[in-house]
């Protein structure tokens, strides 16, 4: 019965979600004030409807209700509780259900707490957002109904993609739709500001916030990603320039870009006409990530769906709604007007050099991963882009990005004297380079990799801290009193700044190590020796385990025992290799057990990484600086500075 409550909310939902897509809208075209107001409760109700099924699924889910085909597909009675829940979203069905669900959240979370935003614009965003909705969730009940029944239910199910049954992943895909979808709030102030011809300051005051919520879920999830592969894959890796891992990456790379032109916006009412189009952009390739995801267009462990007819869908959504806005665009970009002018050497050309440096990196991440697709579309021929291409074309322009930010922080607006304003850096520049002698001395194989790294991420640190120094007129007592928003961008560069030196330091500075080890017989890498001590078979709750004892010692003394595993799951047949990690803030010993070998003995490959965690780390203290900034006070009443309009009357009509 449950699982049918859940069915009929999921198609009222689609009803609701029609209503608040058009009654507002026209409401705010005609004023009627009663009508825009039915987009409040109707934002509500399609939220809480969607969560109502959303939550009829889990609990198919953890009660193994194989009287639906999908946790037949996706779960088993064996399976651990977490994976239970996480299989919900696991699969197409039920991660297009969690991508409306936060889709809804996000458009009920604008009319609870946007009581500031003018009447007008609030209808328009609530439709826009609408809209969005009733194209997804028609996706849903038409092509992907997580609600379809098996007329007998087996005893038993197929159970989870042995891969997806990790902690790190089954936290992943929530932050990572958190990004996506959240960037379609974005999108929908876009539209809503075309339609009313108008983008001011407050505009951009109220759609900060929004995109830096998105902005933060989104590194969030990149991480988490990032450091499954790292540990679960067992190849060593935390990023390999996957299509998918690319699709979550260039929204990434566009709403940080949205961030920093919205500034421009707010401050001195420039760039209104570029914002506005990256706000479109920005969502569009999230939805260009759904589609690649979805559609079957390519092979990889991220992938969630093979079937063309379902990415035709989704290619049609994309077409629609990216290219009606943009047509919008091109029809309203003329009023878009600037009012504020700036000069060469200025904050606001900092923030375009920024915004270009950003915008053209995601362009070359987009190039190198749809071309394998244009090629084999129009050529027949099969091509690969791998890290290569990537690291040598998208790499300058984050290496350029790295020397700008602090540069660009210090500067005052509308206009600046470049010496001048590079004069509070000089400290933060000496400390850099006294960074790169240090790495230079310690290093063995002098790596550039390294040099640069390590210099550029240090450049960002202490150029983050030089402007909280600057900012509080070089008084300690001063920097307490700082506005949250100035210590989460400091979080945020900062963060971004020891993601670089890790990522120098460990791709300069790693060691692999692969061999056929022998129980008991000890071998050196890096200066650790280690030894297999013994490999056990173990019965885990749905698995079965070859799980290794292997000590780690230094100079004689022991390090680390770790337990490497390779485990198969029986259900699927499908082997995984579980990593054994050492952590430590300077390096990682990481181990990987094989196969057994013929002749004897087990492949087993090792790895000293140098600085891994600071990757991670990093990403931390980024998404740390986003919630800073969002718990700024500024943020919570962005649209204070405006003066509120006069009640609209009430029309005969209404």
């Amino acid at each position: 019965m449950l699982n049918e409550l859940g069915h009929f909310a999921l198609i009222l939902a689609f009803a609701v979600a029609a209503v608040q897509a058009t009654v507002p809208l026209i409401g705010a075209h005609k004023g009627w004030a009663g009508w825009m107001a039915v987009g409040e409760p109707a934002a509500s109700a399609h939220f809480l409807l969607i969560a109502f099924s959303f939550g009829a699924l889990t609990w198919a889910f953890v009660t193994s209700d194989f009287s639906l085909q999908l946790v037949y597909a996706n779960s088993h009675t064996d399976k651990p509780m977490l994976y239970k829940i996480s299989g919900v979203w696991g699969n197409h069905e039920g991660s297009m259900l969690l991508w409306v669900l936060i889709l809804a959240g996000f458009g009920a979370s604008a009319a609870w707490f946007g009581a500031a935003l003018p009447p007008r614009l609030r209808a328009r965003v609530l439709s826009v957002q609408a809209m969005i909705g009733v194209a997804f969730l028609g996706f849903i009940i038409f092509t992907s109904n997580p609600f379809l029944r098996i007329e007998s239910p087996p005893f038993n199910g197929q159970d989870l993609n042995p891969l997806l049954q990790d902690p790190g992943l089954a936290f992943h895909p929530p932050f990572l739709y958190l990004g996506y979808v959240g960037l379609s709030m974005a999108f929908s102030f876009a539209v809503a500001a075309l339609i009313e011809g108008r983008v001011d300051a407050a505009w951009a005051r109220w759609v900060r916030p929004w995109t830096l919520a998105a902005w933060m879920f989104l590194t969030v999830g990149i991480a988490l990603g990032s450091w499954w592969a790292y540990y679960e894959l067992g190849w060593g890796g935390f990023w390999f320039w996957d299509p998918v891992e690319n699709a979550s990456f260039m929204p990434w790379l566009l709403s940080a870009a949205l961030l920093h032109s919205a500034i421009v916006v707010e401050k001195r009412e420039a760039l209104k006409s570029w914002t506005i189009l990256l706000a479109i952009l920005a969502f569009g390739f999230s939805l260009i990530g759904t589609f690649i995801v979805r559609s079957g267009v390519i092979t990889s462990v991220h992938s969630f769906a093979s079937d063309p007819q379902r990415g035709i869908f989704i290619l049609a959504i994309l077409a629609v709604f990216v290219g009606g806005a943009l047509t919008l665009f091109a029809a309203r970009a003329g009023a878009m007007q600037a009012k504020g002018v700036f000069g060469m050497v200025s904050r606001e050309s900092a923030l375009v050099l920024n915004n270009i440096l950003l915008a053209v990196a995601a362009l070359v991440v987009f190039a190198g991963t749809v071309w394998p697709l244009v090629a084999e579309l129009f050529w027949a021929r099969k091509l690969s882009v791998g890290a290569p291409f990537f690291e040598k074309a998208f790499t300058p322009f984050m290496l350029a990005l790295a020397i700008a930010l602090p540069i660009g922080a210090v500067m005052p607006w509308k206009r600046a004297t470049f010496l001048r304003a590079l004069r509070p850096l000089w400290p933060a520049a000496l400390l850099a380079l006294a960074v790169v002698a240090l790495v230079w001395t310690v290093g063995t194989n002098r790596s550039t990799v390294a040099l640069v790294g390590a210099g550029l991420g240090s450049w960002l640190v202490f150029g983050a801290l030089s402007e909280l120094w600057l900012r509080a007129a070089h008084t300690p007592a001063r920097l307490a009193r700082l506005p949250r928003a100035d210590w989460g961008k400091a979080f945020a560069h900062g963060g971004l700044g020891i993601t670089f030196i890790g990522i120098g330091l460990l791709t300069a500075w790693q060691s692999e190590d692969i061999r056929v080890a022998q129980i008991g017989q000890p071998f050196t890498v890096s200066g650790y020796e280690i030894t297999l001590d013994a490999v056990e078979r173990v019965q885990g709750p749905n698995y079965i385990s070859s799980t290794g004892t292997m000590t780690v010692r230094q100079g004689g003394k022991l390090v680390a025992t770790l337990h490497p595993e390779k485990r198969v799951y029986p259900v699927q047949g499908m082997p995984t290799t579980e990593a054994a990690i050492d952590n430590g803030i300077w390096r990682d010993v990481y181990l990987v057990v094989g196969d057994p070998q013929d002749g004897g003995g087990w492949a087993v490959r090792t790895y000293i990484k140098p600085f891994a965690n600071w990757i991670w780390a990093g990403s931390i203290l980024m998404a740390l600086g986003g919630l800073l900034s969002l718990s700024d006070r500024r943020y919570r009443v962005a649209a204070g500075a405006r003066k509120a309009a006069p009640p609209l009357q009430a029309t005969p009509a209404e």
